[in-house]
């Protein structure tokens, strides 16, 4: 079994109804309590075709359309599960290097798509993307977790990504001055996450990139730093025999998702020793520095709150992101109303809180006892990220 990467999961996802009021909802839910379909946008409002943007393209920039290779029915791989994340080998059939400054992805199957993140592959690490293609069953690969494509550890501080989708995203265009590199040669991976709980049948969703190529202009490449921090959320009234004890809620992620290591007890790596509970942070230290452009979180349906903080419980601190309400329909990159400058040494801290009361209100949940809810990849289980855009030195 290969061990899967530490690594960026994703970016996002879902929701549903409970037998409880609609009143007793954040502000942010209470309208789609009662929709069958777990926080998506209504499939009827999506489609593969191509829709119009907000922002015209400008001097220099042009439109590449990339869809999936072949159509893909998903399945859970371990027969049990409920969510399949697939790894697609995409060439953009780039000659010279460009610079990504819009993404914007189409779900082809709406109730199925629970996010999507496109990264890139260096012209090197082809050749590993190929054989992991060519190596699995069936069209592209299992990917939970990370691509595969490169080595645990490398994502967190210079992440691949290029652009991600979840419900609520449309295209995402950045400021003029600023662009995500791909080499000449190089490939993308879009990664699929299908939520089996969310409906069926197959998917061939497409990705449009907005692109200029990188000698013709001024912007300056951008990267993405990741904060993840651990989640560690027992059940309620103390209970903690069963599924709501740790060590059987991490088995049960391992055993869906094939980790060897558990994610949930790597990122105790990475943070250091925390006390279960609703709220969970982790601290980081930038290692280079630059200048912050934009910030977005990430977490699942029992997310409450997501903040980042650069420089935190110091006279210094300032904040980068706070969303309060989360929302898990409306997700994405916020831009900073004014670039926020990191030094080499500085300190960004992401926080969340989670909520176990959620599971009572939305259907995702129904019929499913508590558990003890850990870091996992699938839509019930949760996350807590922080995704960083910054210009560097």
């Amino acid at each position: 079994m290969r061990r899967r990467v530490l690594g960026a999961a994703a970016t996002v996802l879902l929701l549903a109804a409970g037998c409880s009021s609609a009143e007793d909802l954040p502000e942010n839910l209470r309208d789609r309590a009662a929709e069958p379909h777990s926080g998506h946008v209504d499939p009827a409002a999506v489609s593969p075709e191509p829709t119009a943007t907000d922002v015209p393209l400008r001097p220099g920039e042009r439109f590449v359309e990339l869809r999936l290779p072949v159509e893909y029915t998903p399945s859970a791989p371990s027969g049990a599960g409920t969510d399949d994340y697939r790894c697609f080998l995409v060439d953009p059939g780039f000659d010279v290097d460009e610079l990504v400054s819009g993404v914007d992805i189409r779900p082809d199957n709406a109730d199925l798509v629970h996010h999507v993140i496109v990264s890139s592959v260096l012209p090197r690490d082809v050749e590993v993307a190929q054989r992991l293609d060519a190596d699995a069953p069936g069209p592209g690969w299992s990917c939970f977790g990370g691509s595969g494509v490169r080595s645990a550890g490398t994502d967190l501080d210079n992440a691949d990504w290029v652009g991600a989708w979840a419900p609520g995203g449309g295209e995402r265009v950045m400021a003029e001055d600023i662009g995500i590199p791909l080499e000449a040669g190089s490939r993308l991976v879009v990664q699929m996450h299908y939520n089996l709980l969310g409906g069926t049948g197959s998917d061939r969703s497409t990705v449009r990139l907005r692109v200029s190529d990188a000698a013709d202009g001024d912007r300056t490449p951008l990267a993405t730093m990741l904060l993840p921090a651990p989640v560690e959320l027992p059940c309620r009234s103390g209970r903690s025999a069963g599924p709501c004890a740790r060590g059987v809620a991490v088995a049960d992620v391992k055993e869906r998702f094939g980790e060897e290591v558990a994610t949930a007890d790597l990122l105790h790596a990475l943070c250091g020793p925390v006390d279960p509970g609703p709220v969970q942070s982790c601290t980081r230290t930038v290692r280079r520095g630059g200048t912050v452009r934009a910030v977005a979180g990430h977490m699942h349906l029992l997310g409450r709150e997501i903040t980042v903080d650069l420089a935190k419980g110091t006279p210094q601190a300032q904040r980068l992101l706070e969303v309060a309400s989360w929302d898990f329909d409306d997700q994405g990159s916020i831009p900073l109303d004014e670039p926020v400058r990191v030094e080499p040494g500085d300190e960004l801290t992401v926080t969340c809180r989670h909520d176990q009361s959620l599971r009572d209100r939305l259907p995702a949940f129904d019929g499913r006892p508590d558990r003890y809810v850990v870091w996992g990849d699938g839509t019930t289980d949760e996350m807590c990220l922080g995704i960083v855009l910054l210009t560097r030195d």
